[in-house]
């Protein structure tokens, strides 16, 4: 019989026994344990408010003692939980290690043992100066209000809306539970609930478990606090992110869908090497129906060998070498985590699956039969088949399925808590194995047979939310979000699902929106509007039209948005709107700062955009700024105080803005729809010289549009143009004109290549 940890709060305990508070303080908080009550509070180090009251700890408190940093907590079961500080870091990291003293609570069926199938590590309650009414949820599900949110995984953050301050909490670790997040309003008070849900953890008796850890603190922006919290995760897990690429999938292909084919797969590969390697796309990807086997409860699954008479009659590994060829990379699809046991392939191989609690084969909807990740065969069957993809020529893998390796049942299309009866399987052939240690093991598996330089890209959390956190650190980019469409409503899928865990892109993984369309059936302004976000949020890049057939106009769009930026990117409207409008992306890696707004109109009517540009858009206060517009190719009034925009229905507009200088200054250019963050460097004012480097793609029309040629109480007239002698004799031209208050330069390059260039400009005085 499992023993289940229920949530047990801590009990007051004799008065005369605790007569001390325990305190510890970092330059961000200050954490105090009462003895008496057994309860903790948590205060900003500064202002010293208090945003954290009545915080309870699973477990009865015998005695707190300060280590360091540390409150540690001792409780009658021999347990112990710490509260601890980082010197450089604004969060309460909160552990616990589970003790088991033996007999006393044993599972019949291994001895001693005893089996944790959750626990509720802490309540606390909120006090940001304004009742719950006023206040909102951001997290999995979505914004929300406290009191109906129905649960978050992985984080959860409570904040003001009307000025940003915020409580962030959420789990920095998922190394064998499933960390969630609950909040609720009792009295007007927002209350937080953390909770692990493992399945099955069984320790020992006589020895202690390390739970899941904690992390919650306080900001005056709780977006930053969430970008934090994201790095905090990345530096527990040392994650260094394999660098972001772009590319092609032929799953939703208009003309080859599925997994393509051969001739056309090798056709696309050669257009793109052609047409849009040199701006950065780098991959194209064969999807689901290339594999052998028997199809049972979903996909095909023998994906060690190709389907006899299908689309690749030549194999795989003919196809990978020629994408090689061609300078890209050759990505493939597989589903790892399950086969199906009615196949009879797997006749005579039913112990490699998971069991139920009856005994029966833990068989999922589409997914399949969830392999046992801790069995011996299975994980050397596993290492065999990547091995054996790897050997095709194959450098990125997109891994669908991923939940099945937890043994949890499909939740499609799910990101808000629900009870999916994690640990409803009898244990793994390793019992010790919780079903998320057991997920997390598979995917260190493949990593370790794959080699270093293999992309994973991870799919999808929305079948099943459990595999959102425990893929952290071990996936190169994750699917946020179900499948999408070209039709409008696919177009806001993505967004919907993927703006809530904006923070968590380029920090714990490159978040995957899924395709961006542009096909000849969608209009112009919805191919830029979901191209458009992918490009401002920095998000995984990939499309899946069949790009020989665009038009012109069509794929100028896909080399305006590659490469990523790179820079900071931040919806304006994190705690106002589900379906945010308004981004800003801050660029300050160079001593000239650039910044560009993007504003996305979900509506049907025109939208009207008026924010301040110091509280809100985070622009330098008191400043005036110049500023255009990307795809109208036009500047728009200079501004200060406020952005003011108007955009049309289902259209969006990126706006470069820059600050008047009193002087010249590069506002924008055509390369990125980021106009200027991924190509102009060591842009320099001197002496009424304006200079830089433009990383400049080989025959692509290039032009700077430069501000501020009656700045300064000054008229700045241009009297020369010039690139540098190395670029001049490479045949790189130059040529200049004014047009609505700006400076247009224009050069055409012959090959790609950086070039150095000089304008001069004489300053009168009226």
């Amino acid at each position: 019989m499992k023993w289940m940890m229920i949530a047990c709060l801590t009990a007051l305990p004799p008065a005369s026994l605790h007569a001390a508070t325990q305190t510890i303080e970092n330059k961000a908080l200050s954490v105090m344990f009462d003895d008496a009550s057994g309860g903790f509070t948590v205060a900003e180090k500064t202002t010293r408010k208090v945003f954290l009251t009545n915080g309870r700890l699973e477990g009865e408190a015998m005695k707190a003692v300060v280590a360091g940093r540390k409150i540690v907590v001792t409780q009658t079961d021999g347990s112990t939980v710490s509260l601890e500080l980082r010197e450089d870091q604004p969060f309460v990291f909160i552990t616990k290690q589970q003790m088991n003293r033996g007999p006393a609570q044993r599972d019949p069926k291994e001895p001693g043992y005893i089996e944790v199938t959750k626990s509720v590590l802490a309540t606390f309650t909120l006090d940001l100066g304004k009742p719950a009414a006023e206040l909102t949820t951001q997290g999995t599900a979505g914004l929300r209000p406290p009191g109906e949110n129905p649960g978050s995984y992985l984080f959860l953050t409570c904040a003001d809306p009307a000025t940003r301050r915020g409580v962030v909490a959420g789990w920095v670790t998922e190394d064998r539970g499933s960390g969630v997040m609950f909040s609720s309003v009792k009295d007007g008070k927002v209350e937080f609930k953390a909770q692990i849900d493992y399945g099955h953890l069984r320790i020992p008796a006589g020895k202690a478990a390390q739970l899941e850890t904690l992390a919650i603190g306080c900001f005056d922006d709780a977006r930053v606090g969430l970008e934090l919290y994201a790095d905090a995760i990345a530096r527990i897990y040392k994650i260094k992110l394999r660098p972001q690429v772009a590319g092609y999938c032929t799953w939703y292909d208009d003309k080859h869908s599925g997994a393509g084919d051969e001739k056309s797969f090798v056709e696309l590969a050669g257009f793109v090497a052609k047409e849009l390697k040199p701006f950065g796309f780098s991959v194209v990807q064969i999807d689901d129906g290339w594999q052998d086997g028997g199809s049972f409860n979903g996909p095909s699954r023998g994906f060690d060998r190709v389907k006899p008479n299908g689309p690749y009659p030549h194999g795989m590994k003919p196809v990978a070498e020629k994408v090689d060829s061609l300078g890209l990379t050759a990505g493939i699809w597989f589903l790892p985590f399950a086969r199906n046991h009615q196949d009879p392939e797997y006749k005579d191989r039913q112990q490699w699956f998971v069991k139920r609690d009856n005994g029966k084969p833990f068989d999922t909807e589409w997914g399949g039969t969830c392999l046992d990740l801790t069995h011996p065969e299975v994980k050397a069957h596993l290492t065999q088949l990547v091995k054996t993809i790897r050997s095709w020529g194959y450098k990125y893998f997109k891994m669908d399925g991923l939940w099945t390796g937890t043994a949890t049942e499909q939740m499609y299309v799910n990101d808000h808590y629900k009870d999916d009866h994690i640990g409803n399987n009898a244990p793994f052939h390793d019992p010790t194995k919780t079903n998320i240690e057991a997920y997390r093991d598979g995917l260190k598996l493949l990593r370790e047979a794959a080699g270093p330089d293999v992309f994973f890209s991870g799919c999808n959390v929305s079948q099943n939310m459990r595999s959102f956190g425990g893929s952290i650190g071990l996936v190169d980019s994750m699917r946020i979000g179900p499948d999408n469409g070209w039709e409008w409503r696919g177009v806001l899928t993505p967004i919907d699902h993927g703006s809530p865990l904006y923070f968590l892109n380029g920090r714990v993984w490159w978040n995957d929106p899924d395709p961006y369309y542009i096909r000849a059936n969608t209009t112009l302004n919805h191919a830029r509007f979901l191209s458009s976000w992918v490009a401002i949020t920095g998000s995984f890049c990939l499309n899946s039209d069949w790009l020989p057939d665009l038009t012109a106009e069509r794929l100028e769009i896909i080399k305006r948005i590659m490469p990523a930026h790179g820079a900071t990117a931040r919806p304006v409207d994190y705690f106002d709107n589900r379906f945010m409008t308004t981004w800003v992306v801050t660029d300050t890696r160079q001593s000239m700062r650039r910044d560009v707004i993007g504003v996305f109109n979900f509506h049907d009517s025109e939208m009207n955009v008026n924010e301040s540009c110091e509280q809100r858009l985070g622009l330098i206060p008191g400043k005036t700024y110049h500023a255009f517009d990307f795809w109208a190719k036009e500047p728009i009034a200079d501004f200060t105080g406020s952005f003011k925009l108007k955009v049309a229905p289902r259209s969006c507009s990126v706006i470069a803005v820059r600050v008047d200088e009193g002087h010249p200054v590069v506002l924008s250019s055509s390369r990125h729809v980021t106009q200027g963050m991924v190509d102009i460097t060591d842009e320099a004012w001197l002496k009424g010289r304006l200079s830089a480097t433009s990383k400049i793609v080989g025959n692509d029309p290039y032009q700077l549009r430069i501000a501020g040629l009656t700045d300064g109480g000054k008229t700045w007239k241009p009297v020369a143009v010039a690139v540098s002698p190395g670029d001049k004799d490479a045949g790189v031209t130059v040529s200049s004109r004014e047009s609505s208050g700006l400076l247009l330069v224009t050069f055409q390059c012959p090959q790609s290549r950086n070039v150095k260039w000089i304008v001069q400009f004489d300053g009168t005085s009226p």
